[in-house]
């Protein structure tokens, strides 16, 4: 996701930067924990997935729907989504559901106070909770009229940051749980994209779970195909079909004669719910 904002030379400078505990059991639990909630069937897919800063068009999908990769990360919304998404709409979701694609929705909320760079929307301390439950009301709203239903996931875009930084670290976890809260209030499941050295790790090793996201897709540019062998928080986190992992990226591929440069991801967890 670093480079759907950034360029690659930030990116990657970005990486080296970032690379220089409880969790969760059962991701599925840990978001139908709501009292009183009746939750809607989750759609699962495990296998390759890509994403891409803009939504291809209808006929790059009809090409590239070759079996290879059976999933797409759109990003459905958010202030710092860095690609206008003219294809991405209600008719294009039906259209690629039917060929048998699943989706992926991301949303590109607000960013830590202490990443360098700035962005359109940045959260502090003072405005974490209220800006995190307005961006999950939008997300929703967003991902709804898109035809992603109730029961779908809505992963949270969170680029890397210094997690050493206490006050950071805790606004940034302010955030990403009145996000959660409000999903799961409408009945949308918790996800989070992050890199495994800074903002995905900041989620998989917080000691308090409350209300944070029961599916990670952390970024681990190793060109390993794979939620398990790399896996760098012990093998019972994050269960039950709950991870996904960004292995590659600025991959220039070719199908159908249609050729994308994408990021490559191992996936194994939620996806939305259309149809």
């Amino acid at each position: 996701m670093a480079g759907h904002r950034q360029s690659r030379k930030r990116r990657h400078l970005t990486w080296a930067v970032t690379c220089a505990a409880v969790v969760a059991g059962a991701g599925i639990a840990a978001q139908t924990s709501m009292a009183a909630t009746t939750w809607p069937a989750q759609s699962t897919f495990t296998g390759r997935a890509f994403d891409t800063c803009a939504a291809p068009s209808l006929s790059a999908m009809k090409a590239w729907h070759t079996g290879f990769h059976g999933a797409a990360a759109v990003y459905v919304g958010g202030r710092n989504r860095g690609c206008a998404q003219p294809n991405l709409t209600a008719s294009w979701v039906k259209s690629v559901s039917s060929l048998g694609w699943k989706l992926v929705p991301v949303y590109a909320g607000a960013q830590p106070p202490c990443q360098s760079g700035s962005g359109p929307e940045k959260l502090t301390a003072a405005t974490a909770a209220s800006l995190g439950a307005k961006d999950a009301a939008d997300a929703v709203a967003k991902a709804s009229a898109l035809g992603m239903k109730a029961g779908s996931p809505v992963y949270l875009d969170m680029e890397a940051y210094d997690v050493t930084d206490k006050a950071c670290d805790d606004a940034v976890l302010t955030y990403v749980r009145a996000f959660d809260k409000g999903l799961r209030a409408k009945t949308y499941r918790g996800g989070y994209y992050g890199f495994s050295s800074s903002s995905a790790k900041a989620i998989a090793t917080a000691s308090d779970r409350t209300d944070l996201p029961g599916n990670l897709w952390y970024a681990l540019w190793d060109r390993q195909n794979t939620t398990t062998a790399d896996w760098p928080w012990g093998a019972g986190r994050f269960t039950g079909h709950s991870r996904g992992h960004q292995y590659m990226v600025d991959s220039k591929e070719t199908y159908g004669g249609v050729t994308l440069t994408v990021d490559r991801d191992a996936w194994d967890a939620p996806v939305a719910v259309t149809g």
